[in-house]
């Protein structure tokens, strides 16, 4: 409604400045012109709003000039309790910060809007760490927080996979929480914060990459990350029971590739795999509803597994740990 779009440009200016009505339009998903008939409409009803022209021009309120049309909607009163993430916020350090600000808003709400917030609290909870696993040690993280929001060079000894330790210099530029799993984003890589073993933040500040966009980053980032975990392919076939069990059975990524291949019954298809080892850990899963057909090494590794288990539950040949 036009009524909402004068208080969204109102509190735009009110918020960021001076704006471009190309900026005020993409902000708002319409034309220039659009903005145009709304400035004029502000103007017609006393808000001081002033225009610049040229390269650095654009629109802005007087200076000193403060609406007070910030109230919520029932909406917007909602998403904000939805968006609230106690355990994350407690793991940075701004546990009580989080709950204090929360205590305002609501008392700052109406009746009706401190009603509705309040059933959106007791009715939905976000529980961030996937199943059977609980949130894993994150000693230096409140201190990596600090380093990103100072813009602060930190030094680290750092446990890589395989148990091998590096030390670095990193330019914090973000922290990530993926399924209870803290992540922090410096130099162009990515970390894991649980196998930070050591952590020194220096009195060298740093510049923020232009353009950087940590959401886009970590998108672009995990995309090459799992294709780089399942770069190896191993041919196979599967009934249809077995191509309806990938989306349960494997992971996210996995399934996702099998999916986008649309293979049918019967028919071959790479399947994706870290290594051979993964591979017999995955594909054994399936049982009799999955072939393997190439490499012969792995059908011969499926095969001598299997030969194992009947053994074992037909009581011949039996490993000493189990008599």
């Amino acid at each position: 409604m036009k009524s909402g779009r004068l208080i969204q440009v109102l509190l735009l200016l009110q918020a960021r400045g001076r704006m471009t009505a190309d900026e005020l339009a993409a902000e708002l998903e319409v034309s220039p012109r659009t903005i145009y008939r709304d400035v004029e409409s502000l103007n017609a009803a006393g808000i001081p709003i002033y225009s610049d022209r040229g390269p650095a021009g654009g629109y802005q309120l007087i200076d000193g000039y403060r609406t007070r049309l910030t109230g919520l909607t029932t909406d917007e009163a909602q998403s904000l309790f939805l968006a609230g993430l106690p355990g994350p916020a407690e793991a940075l350090g701004l546990g009580e910060f989080a709950a204090a600000a929360q205590l305002k808003l609501l008392a700052a709400l109406p009746t009706e809007l401190r009603s509705k917030a309040e059933q959106i609290r007791q009715r939905f909870h976000l529980d961030t760490p996937t199943w059977f696993r609980g949130d894993e040690p994150t000693e230096h993280l409140a201190t990596i927080a600090d380093a990103v929001w100072e813009q602060r060079r930190v030094r680290m000894t750092y446990l890589r996979w395989g148990n091998q330790t590096v030390d670095r210099e990193v330019d914090p530029h973000g922290l990530v929480l993926k399924a209870g799993t803290w992540y922090f984003v410096g130099s162009g890589r990515t970390y894991r914060v649980s196998r930070v073993l050591s952590l020194e933040v220096t009195t060298d500040t740093f510049d923020r990459p232009k353009g950087f966009d940590l959401a886009r980053f970590w998108a672009e980032w995990s995309e090459q990350f799992e294709a780089r975990m399942y770069g190896d392919r191993v041919t196979v076939r599967m009934t249809r029971a077995g191509l309806d069990k990938t989306q349960y059975l494997l992971s996210g990524y996995q399934a996702r590739v099998i999916r986008d291949a649309d293979p049918q019954p019967g028919q071959e298809f790479g399947f994706p795999t870290e290594s051979l080892r993964h591979a017999v850990a995955d594909l054994l899963k399936f049982g009799a509803d999955v072939e393997v057909l190439a490499p012969n090494e792995l059908r011969h590794e499926l095969g001598a597994t299997i030969k194992a288990m009947h053994d074992v539950y037909n009581g011949a040949k039996l490993p000493a740990w189990f008599r």
